[in-house]
């Protein structure tokens, strides 16, 4: 069975069109869907991977080289071409599972004990950080993963490259991933260092009206009796999705910032007491990205309120004199400045 298609999820809106602004513009930092279980975080990700087009990789790589990257070759594909040009092969975008009881070993690779026991070498086993390169490194429930693998994880994104030291081994290869959480705030708190490295924040409820929850239920079951049938059916629009996306790729880097709009990002951060500049930096590469899959070649205020809440709820201090939630708050802010 594939994976239930994108256009087909009912609903949840700014999680969708935050999981696509962040395919678009992998350098954003990645999404953090926060809410409910059962609605959709998890088929949204897979859903999404699997809409994206192949990608060239370096063939018979184990990280997926990208051949036209050379700075960000593997240890293994430089060496094969100082032989010579590079074969090369399309892979689907990878989507990998981060579980909660994962070890570190199993994060980062490890020392190939098979192969060491039958041919006496030291060889590396590649982790899930070589399996997610290039493609989605997920986690659910990431509020709940242990601090030793958060440290970890910030490393490696913010580097790019996993450097692996240990059993005698050292090496080091690209792991560029798209990072997508998913929790319940309910069941615990994410770590402040973790949650500002996310690019964007979405919540994610339960639907509470009557006609939706109907709508999902009936194409979910559809779904399942009859896969085939189903993506079928929704073919075209996801074949429309997928060149959006791609004609938004080739886009962006031609989509122009004016400085009234960075002056607003900027005002919009100072009104919210955003720690650091990392707010403005989201603000304007989500609100870029936006444009970018609207066809547009300039950023437009309605860009940058559009994605505000889910580039900034989750970089709001604590308030002890003001209890309401971070999106109330972003709302008050973005009706102060653009009115302003």
């Amino acid at each position: 069975m594939g994976p239930y298609p994108f256009s087909a999820i009912v609903g949840q809106a700014e999680m969708k069109e935050a999981l696509l602004i962040a395919a678009i513009e992998p350098a954003l930092g990645g999404v953090l869907a926060l809410g409910d279980r059962g609605t959709g975080k998890s088929t949204a990700v897979r859903a999404l991977a699997a809409l994206l087009p192949a990608v060239s990789a370096v063939a018979g790589c184990r990280y997926r080289c990208d051949p036209a990257d050379r700075r960000r070759l593997c240890p293994e594909c430089r060496a094969r071409r100082v032989g010579g040009r590079l074969p090369r092969e399309r892979v689907r975008v990878p989507v990998v599972d981060l579980p909660l009881g994962a070890t570190e070993d199993r994060v980062v690779g490890a020392l190939d004990i098979e192969r060491a026991l039958a041919d006496g070498v030291k060889a590396f086993e590649p982790g899930l950080l070589a399996r997610a390169n290039r493609g989605f490194l997920y986690i659910d429930e990431i509020n709940l993963l242990e601090d030793h693998l958060v440290d970890l994880l910030l490393d490696v994104a913010a580097s790019g490259e996993n450097v692996v030291e240990r059993e005698g081994l050292s090496l080091r290869h690209p792991a560029r991933f798209v990072l997508i959480g998913s929790g319940n705030p309910e069941e615990g708190e994410l770590r402040p260092q973790l949650l500002d490295r996310f690019g964007l924040c979405v919540e994610v409820r339960t639907p509470t009206d009557i006609g939706e929850r109907i709508e999902v239920v009936r194409r979910r079951d559809a779904f399942e009796q009859d896969p085939a049938g189903f993506a079928r059916r929704f073919a075209a629009a996801e074949a429309g999705l997928r060149e959006a996306i791609v004609a938004a790729r080739r886009l962006l880097p031609m989509v122009a910032v004016a400085d009234e709009v960075l002056a607003l990002a900027a005002r919009l951060c100072v009104a919210l007491g955003t720690d650091g500049l990392r707010g403005e930096l989201t603000l304007l590469r989500a609100a870029r990205a936006k444009a970018a899959l609207e066809g547009e070649i300039a950023v437009t205020p309605a860009h940058l309120r559009a994605v505000a809440p889910a580039a900034l709820r989750h970089r709001l201090r604590r308030d002890p004199l003001d209890e309401s939630m971070a999106g109330a708050r972003v709302d008050r802010a973005l009706d102060e400045v653009f009115v302003a």
